[in-house]
């Protein structure tokens, strides 16, 4: 549903600011990507089988998803929530007054706010979106786990489900990252605390890119990412 009401929105809408239409494009297409397979998991007819067997083992969300991809992403997820937070406590104006656009950086004598910065303006549909797509894999992993089908399907479902989950935090992630690189670049001020931001943003950008590589191999790919 996002997609398309971003798509037929008027460039004028959003006035001289192109950062926002960036923020909306990437959180409908992390959106479209869980609704997707959500959707897909949905209609998938459950097995006819004539004998049914249970295991006494208890089941969990956790035996089925992928053992490697869901730390990673897990701790991407994490890091933009702290991004986000550590953005929207240090936000302010923009030049024209626009709140939660920019970081105010003071400079040889000089105050001037530098964007885009993920504040509350921008930070706020991020964070919407992941909540939104979070609660709903998780719900979907539940189903998954305890509902009568074999174990490859449930790893099977369970892997295109965190894979498009992935579609929505790592590019998330990546674009926070690039806000924040953005403003480093632009000031020669940041002193030390520049150089620890950029030793952390850097990495995680390089590893969201990864992820979202990855994610997009899964998908589109089911059956070779299962090898």
């Amino acid at each position: 549903m996002a997609a398309p009401l971003l798509a037929t929105m008027p460039t004028s809408y959003f006035g001289d600011d192109y950062g926002m239409p960036i923020v909306l494009a990437i959180t409908g297409f992390g959106l479209c990507a869980v609704g997707g397979v959500l959707l897909g998991d949905a209609l998938t007819p459950r097995p006819q089988e004539a004998v049914r067997t249970a295991g006494l083992a208890p089941r969990r969300v956790r035996d089925h998803v992928p053992p490697r991809m869901t730390p990673v992403l897990l701790l991407l997820a994490v890091s933009l929530v702290v991004l986000l937070v550590i953005g929207l406590a240090t936000a302010s104006p923009d030049a024209i007054g626009r709140v939660g656009r920019a970081l105010t950086v003071t400079c040889n004598g000089v105050t001037k706010p530098i964007g885009p910065w993920p504040g509350i303006f921008y930070g706020t549909p991020i964070l919407a979106s992941l909540t939104l797509g979070t609660a709903a894999c998780s719900w979907a992993l539940r189903r998954i786990a305890y509902r009568p089908c074999s174990d490859q399907q449930r790893h099977a479902r369970s892997r295109a489900i965190t894979a498009a989950w992935g579609l929505l935090v790592a590019p998330q992630l990546l674009l926070v990252v690039l806000m924040i690189a953005t403003v480093l670049a632009h000031t020669s001020c940041a002193g030390a605390l520049g150089t620890i931001a950029a030793v952390v943003i850097y990495p995680l950008g390089l590893l969201s890119l990864a992820a979202l590589a990855g994610c997009l191999f899964t998908m589109v790919a089911p059956r070779a990412a299962q090898r």
